[in-house]
């Protein structure tokens, strides 16, 4: 790592978490060169991973299955696609589907035909099959309504396809589910864990979604071409560039950050010490400069073609262009040559509106890779190994940690109806998270813990009269309901981002913020929420297709 800044001198450059970990912030979060997509196209580019497409038996009416493989220094991974013949009526990107267009496994290693026939027995059943510890993903998506039919006629008369309306929709697929680490059948993470490619997390789910984006143009080049013949033409290279993988996600995402908080502790932290990095830079190079000039410029094109009609998203976008703009406008007159000019920047910067703000995180930390990738090496997590509660401690130190580390839960009264508003559960159909009316709704008697403000309240009330000497163990003994936030507190003692600092049962809180935030680590772009509780976002756009990769090395190996 160059230039590392010392760790003191780092401090005073931090953002404290009381502001960082806000719903608000947290949900105008933007992707960034530490989002997981881009830890996974760094690896692959720098060790030089080559693919290919070793199987297609698909035929013309585009029903089959493929094989795509990623060839790595040390092992090999395999993208297994089925692609299915699915009525328009049966396309739907809830989770009660039953039925998609393709269906997707990643296996650990290569299939034999002997695998390939178990998985097509199993995959296009998605929940309803089985897949074994040989597959590390499994997944499905459906065609765009908008756009794959309108491609596939175009490439089939031998003309290119609007590019407006490409970029409208700027994916040819979305996936509707993305499943990993033992669900399912799948492997368990911890069988890869110690692997180098495995190191950052969710590895192994990008590089299925950055196969699956090759699956979807070669299946609309495939269709145009058993339609049109030998007048059909390949879909333009610049134009396949701007494509992604959509992404439809609803509330089984958000509870996630909630569940996991040494491992978001990790990601805010690394994401932060990133920015401090930056901003403790004495000054800044005219080449360091050039590059930031060049992703506002593209921040800004992407902001311009980003679309949403869900009327909070309508606002943030106004914000982001309008925050763009003035940008450019600043660096006018910025002087890399003044103390710390990033931190200058950053300052100035403050006064943008929130969308402004990360969207000004994300540009800072692009030029300075050599200064801010390594800190991907710090986002995993081992989270068994701050599960045992510290039962020494007295009952007065934990009512100061409270006091001190949830004071913005204690501030809360949680005698107002709208503090309790929502309560979150667990459908017995789907067995996926959901968020009910307290009011109305039945089944409140099952909530999930996940309104941890309200926790820590009543945690702080039952210890309020007792002696600050007695041990914690013994209190748990008597009143176990709140060893699990007994042991949230001492986590977020160590691990300082480990906490969202909101109420999660609230009236007024969205959980499109907490699932934002997780889809921007992920890389996510063009987040379009739908309502409060599920939103579209695209994956990959704009970045390279294993072809480009595999050019790239045979460019190098040439030289």
């Amino acid at each position: 790592m160059v230039g590392e800044p010392d760790t003191h001198e780092l401090a005073r450059f931090r953002r404290p978490p009381a502001d960082v970990m806000r719903l608000a912030r947290m949900g105008s979060a933007h992707p960034s060169r530490l989002s997981f997509l881009r830890i996974l196209l760094r690896r692959l580019r720098g060790e030089g991973w080559r693919f290919d497409r070793s199987l297609w038996e698909i035929d013309k009416t585009g029903v089959g299955r493929a094989l795509y493989r990623a060839i790595g220094p040390e092992r090999t991974y395999s993208l297994v696609a089925f692609a299915h013949d699915l009525p328009p009526d049966m396309r739907t990107d809830r989770v009660i589907a039953t039925a998609w267009d393709a269906t997707f496994a990643l296996v650990d290693g290569e299939p034999t035909s002997a695998d390939l026939d178990r998985l097509e027995a199993n995959v296009p059943l998605q929940e309803a099959g089985r897949i074994g510890p040989g597959e590390l993903c499994l997944s499905r998506a459906n065609r765009s309504v908008r756009l794959f039919e309108y491609v596939v006629d175009c490439l089939a008369a031998g003309r290119q396809p609007d590019r407006a309306q490409v970029d409208a929709v700027g994916y040819l697929m979305r996936t509707t589910a993305v499943y990993g680490a033992g669900k399912f059948g799948a492997a368990d993470h911890h069988r890869i864990a110690d692997r180098p490619e495995h190191a950052a997390p969710f590895q192994a789910e990008m590089l299925t979604v950055w196969l699956i984006r090759a699956f979807t143009v070669d299946i609309v080049e495939h269709l145009a071409a058993a339609r049109g013949g030998a007048k059909a033409a390949p879909l333009d290279p610049d134009i396949k560039q701007g494509l992604g993988v959509g992404n439809s996600t609803g509330l089984g995402m958000a509870p996630f950050l909630v569940r996991h908080p040494v491992l978001l502790d990790h990601w805010m932290q690394a994401r932060e010490d990133a920015l401090a990095r930056v901003r403790a830079l004495p000054t800044a190079s005219d080449q360091t400069v050039s590059a930031f000039r060049a992703a506002l410029t593209a921040a800004q094109e992407n902001a311009a073609q980003w679309r949403s009609a869900h009327p909070i998203q309508v606002d943030k976008l106004a914000d982001l262009r309008a925050d763009l703009d003035r940008l450019a406008t600043h660096l006018d007159t910025f002087d890399g040559r003044v103390p710390h000019p990033w931190n200058v920047l950053w300052h100035w910067g403050e006064g943008l509106s929130l969308e402004g703000q990360e969207a000004l995180l994300s540009l800072l930390l692009e030029p300075h890779g050599a200064l801010v990738d390594g800190l991907t090496d710090c986002m995993s997590a081992d989270e068994d190994a701050s599960f045992r509660i510290d039962g020494t401690v007295g009952v007065g130190t934990t009512r100061a940690l409270l006091e001190d580390h949830y004071d913005w839960a204690l501030a809360l009264d949680f005698d107002d109806l709208g503090a309790v508003a929502q309560f979150w559960y667990v459908s017995e159909e789907k067995l996926e998270p959901r968020l009910g009316n307290r009011k109305d709704d039945a089944g409140a008697e099952r909530e999930q813990p996940l309104g941890i403000a309200w926790l820590a309240s009543r945690f702080h009330a039952a210890l309020a009269d007792l002696d600050a000497d007695m041990p914690l163990a013994e209190f748990l003994l008597t009143q176990p309901e709140h060893r699990y936030m007994a042991r949230r507190l001492q986590i977020v003692a160590r691990y300082p981002f480990a906490e969202v600092r909101d109420n999660l049962i609230g009236s007024d809180m969205l959980p499109i913020d907490l699932m934002r935030c997780k889809l921007a680590f992920f890389g996510a772009s063009r987040f379009d929420p739908r309502s409060d509780k599920w939103v579209r976002i695209s994956l990959f756009q704009n970045e390279p297709y294993p072809s480009d990769l595999n050019a790239e090395a045979s460019a190098r190996a040439a030289q």
